[in-house]
């Protein structure tokens, strides 16, 4: 039976897509832009055309959190009438950058339906530890109403310059757990007023296998990455933070996925590998590293891509990380001059982690053999530490056996922490908050020493713990 309340929220979805048809040649960039893998001398630009300025209102209820599911979502529903739906569409886009004295523009470029209208545009030659002040203009067609958006970023510096570097990092952001109606995410603008040089999402930016819908073929998938990116929290923030993304099981297919897990409906492990290299920009293989002046590397390794079946037998031959990035990961630490060194981790590396249904990271006894090297390997590096995504909990541990340090940042947002008693401290446990927030790592020099100091914040902004290594 539909009552009063029912039939207006379905008028008002049934609306929403027809009332941009009056200015019907005008494109928009709902989803933002996106400044990604930037280096000393390059950064890659992303964004999508946009057939409305506006996503789908939300008009389902939802569930007490942990998982706010939504009540009674039909997932045969058309897509372009779902919670956050953003539909692409045909047109061109023109990229110009501008320092203090020069500007940059591109010829413009058509987005594709085959690529669900997103644009990734590899920018070089650029100079180092500069501003750049980017415009977006999308437009229909040469006649057409031209539509803009702004940001800026700044490039890394050269790897021999000593200089200040902060960066923040989150993980686990579920669309139906957002905690500002309006915003989206409280945890993206307390980041934002940080001003971070760059930002590090290590994973689950989204979340095929959880309702509202189910990500069972690709069009469903694709509306994930959409409803999320139009959050206007998301916006504000990656169009002025250089981000750095890596992919973790909920981005890629569905809960502790490897190459070889079935399909998730129709969705198989190659198509979502397609559809995150059309949403998340690359420039080369997915394990890379971020060298930021002379006392900061970080390491982003990939997780998921080349890692063997989680359900065989542990062993030498059984890896998270594949031989070629096996050997690229210890060869390049080895090789680095910089002061402090980060592992990037999508998964935990010390843990301690739940023992219950858990197989498919470093700290579980299924990957004992590859964990126990890795943890060896990091700890006879200098001045190397793990800061680690996929937990829903922040904590700091110290590996017992190796004195290794890992820093969890927590879930993005309070409604999706889970996943740990809080009172259960274990002897691992330097600090333990089973809450969201994120990761806020500052490199600096007091009285020419060098200095680390990593800070857990709270959704709002506020810090919760501190360690300070000098």
């Amino acid at each position: 039976m539909i009552n009063k309340q029912n039939l207006f929220c379905w008028l008002i979805v049934l609306c929403v897509p027809l009332i941009p048809h009056i200015a019907s040649s005008q494109v928009y960039f709902t989803n933002g832009l996106k400044i990604q893998e930037v280096t000393d001398t390059s950064a890659v630009i992303w964004t999508r055309l946009c057939k409305h300025p506006k996503p789908v209102a939300i008009w389902h209820k939802q569930k007490d959190a942990p998982f706010r599911t939504p009540i009674d979502f039909d997932n045969y529903m058309p897509v372009n009438q779902m919670d956050g739906a953003v539909e692409g569409t045909f047109g061109e886009v023109r990229i110009t950058l501008t320092t203090q004295d020069r500007v940059t523009t591109t010829d413009w470029k058509y987005v594709s339906v085959y690529k669900d209208f997103t644009l990734m545009e590899v920018i070089n030659g650029l100079k180092p530890n500069t501003v750049y002040h980017v415009l977006l203009e999308g437009r229909k067609k040469k006649d057409s109403v031209i539509t803009e958006i702004k940001g800026h970023f700044k490039t890394a510096p050269s790897s021999k310059t000593i200089i200040p570097v902060g960066f923040t990092s989150s993980t686990c952001q579920y669309f139906w757990d957002y905690d500002d109606p309006i915003r989206g995410f409280k945890a993206y603008d307390a980041m934002l007023k940080l001003n971070p040089d760059f930002h590090c999402q290590t994973g689950d930016y989204v979340y095929y296998d959880k309702p509202g819908p189910l990500s069972f073929n690709i069009e469903l998938a694709r509306h994930k990455w959409h409803a999320i990116n139009a959050w206007p929290s998301l916006v504000d923030f990656y169009s002025s933070i250089p981000s750095f993304l890596q992919k973790d099981d909920h981005d890629i297919l569905k809960d502790d996925a490897s190459p070889d897990s079935e399909p998730f409906g129709e969705l198989t492990f190659e198509d979502a590998l397609s559809i995150w290299h059309e949403q998340v920009p690359l420039n080369g293989k997915p394990f890379r590293t971020i060298r930021w002046g002379k006392d900061l590397e970080v390491w982003l390794v990939e997780a998921r891509e080349f890692r063997s079946d989680n359900n065989i037998d542990d062993g030498e031959n059984k890896s998270i990380f594949g031989k070629e990035q096996k050997a690229w990961l210890q060869a390049s630490i080895e090789s680095s001059d910089a002061t402090f060194k980060i592992l990037m981790s999508p998964t935990p590396v010390v843990g301690p982690d739940r023992v219950k249904g858990k197989n498919d990271n470093h700290s579980n006894d299924s990957y004992k053999t590859e964990g126990s090297w890795l943890r060896r390997f990091l700890s006879t590096q200098k001045n190397m530490f793990v800061v680690n995504g996929d937990r829903h909990w922040q904590y700091v541990s110290k590996d017992l056996e190796t004195g290794l340090l890992e820093f969890s940042q927590g879930a993005t947002s309070d409604e999706h922490a889970q996943g740990w008693n809080p009172d259960d401290y274990r002897p691992e446990h330097e600090f333990l908050r089973v809450k969201g927030g994120f990761l806020y790592v500052s490199v600096y020099r007091e009285d020419n020493i060098p200095t680390i100091n990593f800070r857990h914040y709270d959704v709002d902004g506020n810090v919760v713990h501190e360690k300070i290594i000098r």
